[in-house]
């Protein structure tokens, strides 16, 4: 399974008005394609000396979400086709449902049986045979001698007993220790008084996201400022594309093969035009 794999099964399902046939496992070889696309995500981040910047790293990102894109788009419009199928098959109609899934077939044993049994019931009700579904909504609404206030309490909630919150409160008092009976509670620091110690309160530990803005800014390694250099020079935009484009060159001296349905990070030179002929569609 592959990229290529998964537009070629989008482009027959959206050529055919029944459903292609797919293998049983076709979810599952997606799921795995995914994964293992990841895991050369990881591995590209750790080996860079900046993973938010790396090409490898966000041209592997671009390929995730394109993956899971076109997965998604081929499972939506393969359920309106299921669906169809059916609801023909619960009207004894002939039906044409091969090449399904494992999912897909589960999905549509449920659906037939589903359609039958609520077709049924209608009939019924229909024929005085039966009552309709909101007068049985109403009767399971109802406690079991039909009284509905039994179902909501009267009687209001204990309050909480108080003494953990006292002794909590105690607890968070001790200065040093509870022995001394006339010992008065620490004054709280003077926030203008440069004396007070506050050292003894730990500061909240920065996020790794705020760490590695923080080493961004102080680092002074100039070769690795050299080959982030064009990268952060030219100003990027994420956009899908809509057309079948084919192979590019972008202003930051990268080649670009775009196909309908990719989400791709593009320099906004690049993009622009795209954009403009409604080639491709503004993500940021």
């Amino acid at each position: 399974m592959n990229l290529e794999d998964l537009r070629a099964a989008q482009t027959r399902e959206r050529a055919t008005d029944g459903l292609q046939e797919l293998r049983d496992s076709f979810y599952g070889d997606v799921a795995a394609y995914i994964a293992d696309l990841k895991d050369q995500r990881e591995a590209a981040a750790s080996a860079a000396d900046d993973p938010f910047g790396d090409p490898e790293v966000q041209e592997l990102t671009d390929k995730i979400e394109t993956a899971e894109q076109v997965a998604e788009a081929i499972y939506e419009r393969r359920m309106g086709k299921l669906v169809k199928q059916a609801s023909l098959a619960a009207a004894g109609m002939p039906d044409d449902v091969g090449g399904l899934t494992e999912e897909e077939r589960a999905l549509y044993g449920d659906l037939v049986e589903r359609i039958e049994a609520n077709k049924n019931h209608v009939l019924d009700v229909i024929a005085g045979d039966a009552e309709p579904s909101s007068a049985e909504s109403e009767d399971s609404d109802a406690g079991p001698l039909g009284d509905t206030t039994d179902r909501t309490p009267t009687d209001p909630a204990p309050e909480p007993d108080a003494e953990p919150a006292e002794d909590s409160s105690a607890a968070a008092a001790m200065g040093g220790g509870l022995d001394d009976a006339d010992a008065e509670p620490a004054p709280e620091p003077d926030a203008g008084d440069p004396d007070s110690d506050t050292d003894q309160i730990p500061a909240d530990p920065e996020p790794p996201e705020a760490i590695a803005e923080d080493l961004e800014r102080v680092t002074d390694d100039e070769d690795a400022a050299e080959d982030t250099e064009s990268d952060e020079d030219v100003a990027r935009t994420k956009v899908r594309v809509t057309d079948d484009v084919g192979e590019i060159f972008g202003v930051d001296e990268r080649p670009y093969t775009l196909e309908a349905e990719d989400i791709v990070t593009l320099p906004e030179e690049n993009a622009k035009p795209l954009v403009e002929k409604d080639a491709a569609e503004k993500l940021d």
